[in-house]
């Protein structure tokens, strides 16, 4: 469990859990996290090995930084989610295996398991492709997240939201083994989707269908 007494520690750790899961390679991905008058946001450049709590950045809505150091590339993206999605502390982006296979094809993660009712729907989508760290690919996540705690950006990786950093993670690790499931299951032929009305059923007893409920 992330303790988020301290948040740039905390952040550390998220970043290094990532990397141990095998999430993020060499600088991939990014975390960040809601903190008054803007956020704070992993550096460019950084991974488990170089990232210490006093290179993390904070940058405001509107992308201006306080105090030193360069902000990830895709602050803008980091900023818009935490804009559009007052519930949502925590930003998740990682390069993960299967998410970023999946979100090569530009397919959602559909209803072949009931579990995808926890991230708020019947699927996960896919959000239309935009230039890595532009403000149009935060427009696109934006848009894809609605009512929804993840989103595939084509051609590129996930992203997962959460109140808390923990639940942001989770979130990861949940969409990461779902989506390697699904690509196994396709080895093998066409996997059989759980209608509408039982997602629904299944979203109740979460108790997030259809609101985009964020756990943590």
């Amino acid at each position: 469990m992330i303790n988020e007494d301290n948040l740039p520690n905390a952040i550390v750790e998220t970043v290094s859990r990532l990397q141990d899961k095998g999430f993020n390679h060499g600088n991939s991905g990014n975390v960040s996290r809601r903190v008054s008058g803007g956020m704070l946001i992993t550096p460019t450049g950084a991974n488990s090995s170089n990232l210490t709590p006093d290179r993390l950045v904070q940058v405001d809505p509107h992308g201006a930084i306080r105090g030193e150091g360069l902000p990830s590339s895709e602050w803008h993206m980091h900023a818009a989610i935490l804009e559009a999605y007052p519930a949502a502390n925590a930003v998740i982006h990682t390069h993960a295996d299967a998410c970023v296979a999946l979100a090569c094809l530009r397919k959602p993660l559909p209803s072949f398991h009931y579990m995808v009712a926890a991230f708020g729907g019947t699927d996960v989508r896919c959000a239309r492709y935009a230039t890595f760290g532009t403000a149009d690919l935060g427009a696109s996540a934006v848009e894809a997240l609605k009512d929804r705690t993840a989103c595939l950006l084509a051609n590129h990786g996930m992203i997962a939201i959460g109140k808390t950093l923990e639940a942001a993670f989770q979130t990861t690790v949940k969409l990461e083994t779902l989506a390697r499931q699904y690509l196994m299951a396709l080895q093998v032929g066409e996997p059989a989707l759980l209608p509408e009305a039982e997602m629904e059923r299944v979203g109740k007893r979460y108790g997030n269908y259809g609101k985009g409920l964020l756990p943590g």
